[in-house]
């Protein structure tokens, strides 16, 4: 692990999206709050469900079966059996597993949940969970089967599981049993209390930590796309005065407004300017603030939601050891992050749209104001045998095409389930995953956009009466030449896309924020 920030600390303190990054990409240590006051209203809430149960008192989940089984009394004699069934029953997830950082996220959001003290469980149960985000001990977690309402019940049953030593984790880069790593680590498995695999399971952890990860690479996708911007309107020879701090003084969106700031900056707007080709470029140039510019507004309501599922109690039903109440309600209902996610993959699939115009600009020479077919950097004498970016092209509308198809809202597909107990239904979970499959195309496109862009500007600077880039630009061009050199003869891109993608990941460029 590469540590690069301060402790995350989980107890009282609320996190920030930046923490549960940090910590889903190994960056920063953790601990758990451990004052003896801390610690003590922790237990206080396991020891009020212990003195309910001596008074054989009726709690959800806890002397009762499960959902629309509420109505079933589980009779004394069989209460620490139920945590055990609950998790197992519910072992039954599909689709791919989780990635690492995201599991990281998953445990790292459901712990922060039971840390506000009012779920009921055991200060060693905190403890655990901490153990395995610090030792890296991963539940192998299926990413499909939640309704994202009753909380993520299914894919979270395998972090109860394995704490309990059951089913399997990735550890130190290898499939394991759970029961096997325990006695690795010295660690007794758990014996799950009446309540724990419910405070486990019902809650928004996982799309909650996938809602984090979705927001960092969005946030990252905006900056990236205004650099791609700023050196397409180099490339495209465009009219820099389309984004005049004067005049979006007139239409004053904050985040519109940052986004034409960026490129000011990047295209170094107050040096002298080439004489223009055109009054107006065309709207992917000429707009792209004001598509940006939605995502750059959005981004602080985004923040809010998820900021505030993460750092809540988001479980049922509720333990106020203090006033010594048992509140049943629905805070596992994930509409906030259902919400979100259903609109950041909308805002960010107009990124890849934005950028899909741009390319097409490129490599169109009707549009491209005298660059060469594809951006082919062939000489005349090979030019009718080499295609440049024709195929990365193609590709491009097929990665937006599909980015556009999955902003579909996932969270009006509510479906009653579970005998109509669960009858309204967030579907949070599949929001999230979509969002994190519409930012995995788009940052394709960003990909494909940005290296044809640099070929654009190498085009450009070929010619006897090239002016020098802004600096900001040059930067960023001799940068991108280290890994991808100009394409003179075809060759096959995909690898430089791959490892484009991999810097993108890698947040590798520093931009503007």
């Amino acid at each position: 692990m590469t540590t690069h920030l301060e402790p995350v600390t989980f107890g009282e303190r609320a996190l920030r999206i930046e923490d549960v990054l940090a910590l889903a990409n190994r960056q920063a240590p953790t601990q758990l709050q451990s004052d003896a006051a801390y610690r003590q209203r922790i237990a206080k809430g396991a020891q009020f469900l212990d003195s309910l149960l001596d008074k054989e008192g009726v709690i959800y989940g806890v002397t009762t079966g499960y959902g629309d089984s509420c109505v079933v009394a589980v009779p004394l004699q069989h209460v620490e059996a139920l945590p055990r069934h609950l998790y197992t029953f519910h072992g039954c997830g599909l689709g791919k597993l989780l990635d690492a950082q995201a599991t990281r996220a998953v445990l790292a959001a459901r712990l922060q949940s039971l840390c506000h003290g009012v779920s009921g469980v055991r200060v060693e149960l905190l403890e655990r969970l901490h153990a395995f985000l610090e030792h890296d001990v991963l539940p192998l977690i299926p990413e499909e089967g939640s309704v994202g309402a009753s909380g993520d019940l299914t894919p979270l049953s395998y972090v109860a599981a394995t704490l309990s030593g059951e089913r399997e984790v990735m550890f130190r880069g290898e499939r394991r049993q759970a029961i096997d790593v325990h006695r690795e680590l010295g660690w007794e498995p758990l014996v799950l209390r009446p309540k724990e695999a419910l405070a486990l399971m019902n809650g928004t952890a996982v799309m909650t930590g996938l809602a984090c990860l979705a927001f960092a690479r969005a946030d990252y996708l905006l900056q990236l796309a205004t650099r791609i911007t700023a050196l397409n309107v180099v490339a495209l020879q465009g009219n820099p005065e389309h984004f005049d701090e004067r005049l979006f003084a007139a239409k004053p969106h904050p985040g519109q407004m940052q986004v034409a700031a960026w490129l000011r900056k990047d295209l170094a707007i107050d040096a002298p300017t080439a004489p223009l080709h055109r009054l107006q470029d065309r709207y992917s140039l000429r707009c792209a603030p004001h598509v940006l510019g939605v995502l750059a507004d959005s981004l602080n309501w985004l923040r809010s939601f998820i900021e505030i599922e993460l750092n809540s109690a988001n479980d049922n039903p509720i333990i106020d050891a203090e006033e010594e109440r048992v509140l049943h309600g629905g805070h596992f209902y994930g509409g906030h992050i259902a919400f979100a996610m259903d609109s950041l993959k909308t805002l960010v699939a107009n990124v890849a749209d934005l950028l899909d115009r741009q390319l097409a600009l490129l490599v169109d020479v009707r549009y491209n104001h005298g660059l060469p077919s594809n951006l082919s950097g062939a000489p005349a004498d090979r030019a009718m045998i080499n295609h440049g970016f024709k195929a990365v092209q193609i590709g491009t509308s097929a990665w937006t095409a599909e980015a556009l198809k999955n902003t579909m809202p996932a969270s009006v597909f509510s479906r009653s389930t579970e005998c109509h107990n669960q009858d309204k239904v967030s579907m949070g979970t599949i929001a999230a995953r979509d969002a994190i499959r519409v930012l995995e195309l788009t940052e394709q496109v960003a990909a494909a956009t940005l290296l044809a862009a640099n070929q654009g500007v190498w085009l450009r600077a070929q010619a006897e009466d090239a002016r020098p880039l802004p600096p900001a630009l040059a930067a960023m061009h001799e940068a991108l030449a280290k890994d991808f050199p100009p394409v003179i003869e075809d060759r096959a891109l995909e690898g430089e896309l791959r490892l484009c993608l991999q810097r993108i990941a890698e947040q590798h460029w520093r931009l503007h924020a």
